[in-house]
């Protein structure tokens, strides 16, 4: 079978592309590496019109990127545990910026969303390009981030406490560019600097990562499917809406972020000094 022509067209300035004239029911090694090619190039990649995507087919194409997650508690699709529901109005409402789960040492490397129900207006979806949010810092910035890490933590009553450390920069393993890897949701700490100078630092690092600048945002129609780049984005569902939306997702389990070898040792509070070592900046203070 022939590779179809693909019609691509940016999103943004900044990252994202929607692909047209591809049926993801029949996705050829040929048409993959295309599509991996400007998946790589463009960090999103969208395919509209995409209604007759069955479950299946939508497994087969997430295997292409690699072995898939089974989520632990998330509601899945009846038969295909590899399938996520997420239902806005059952609490699937990701409306702060993040990358997929940080907080486990080997954070997942792609998803796949087929968005199945839209409201009348609102619920887009924002990215974020992380190449360029590193790449505009200045050099001396860029510089000190080389050499930190970061600790990323999820504490709820459901799911206890889960962390990982990762470099705040972090080495595309597929393309050799750096991205800053903190993210609001999740990021707690720099475990080498003060608890003043982490949480100042890092408010600058999230505001910056999330300039319109770098951002692309992308209006959903029933039965469109996102692929994104987990290693080198951020995302944000926009709550402004009212009604349903709800849609299906595969997860690619994850590589173990790289970066440069930390240049210093982890801070040590004087014996009188109060460090809180878990604050987790977005969501649940100190503690």
């Amino acid at each position: 079978m022939p590779t179809p022509e693909l019609a691509v067209t940016p999103v943004s300035g900044a990252l994202g592309a929607e692909i047209r004239g591809v049926d993801l029911t029949e996705v050829t090694d040929e048409l993959f590496e295309r599509v991996h090619e400007l998946l790589l190039e463009h960090l999103v990649v969208f395919f509209p019109d995409q209604e007759h995507l069955t479950p299946d087919a939508h497994i087969a194409l997430g295997r292409r990127l690699g072995e898939l997650e089974v989520h632990p508690f998330l509601p899945k699709a009846d038969g295909h545990p590899e399938i996520v529901v997420l239902d806005a109005d059952q609490g699937a409402k990701a409306d702060e910026w993040h990358i997929d789960v940080t907080f486990q040492p080997n954070p997942p490397v792609a998803s796949i969303l087929h968005l199945q129900v839209c409201p009348a207006s609102g619920g887009d979806t924002m990215w974020s390009n992380q190449y360029l949010v590193y790449e505009t810092l200045s050099e001396p910035m860029r510089e000190l981030l080389d050499g930190l890490t970061a600790v990323h933590v999820l504490n709820t009553p459901q799911t206890g406490e889960h962390s990982a450390e990762h470099p705040v920069v972090r080495i595309h393993p597929e393309t050799g560019r750096r991205s800053l890897y903190v993210t609001r949701m999740w990021t707690s700490h720099i475990p080498q600097l003060s608890r003043p100078e982490s949480d100042a630092l890092l408010q600058y690092l999230f505001e910056h990562s999330e300039s319109p600048r770098f951002n692309c945002r992308y209006r959903w129609q029933p039965g469109a499917v996102a692929m994104w780049d987990n290693r080198a984005t951020q995302h944000l569902a926009v709550n402004d809406y009212t009604g349903p939306r709800r849609g299906q997702r595969v997860t690619v389990l994850g590589d173990h972020p790289t970066g440069d070898t930390p240049r210093w040792k982890e801070y040590r509070p004087a014996p009188d000094e109060r460090y809180y070592p878990r604050h987790v900046t977005a969501r649940h203070g100190y503690r």
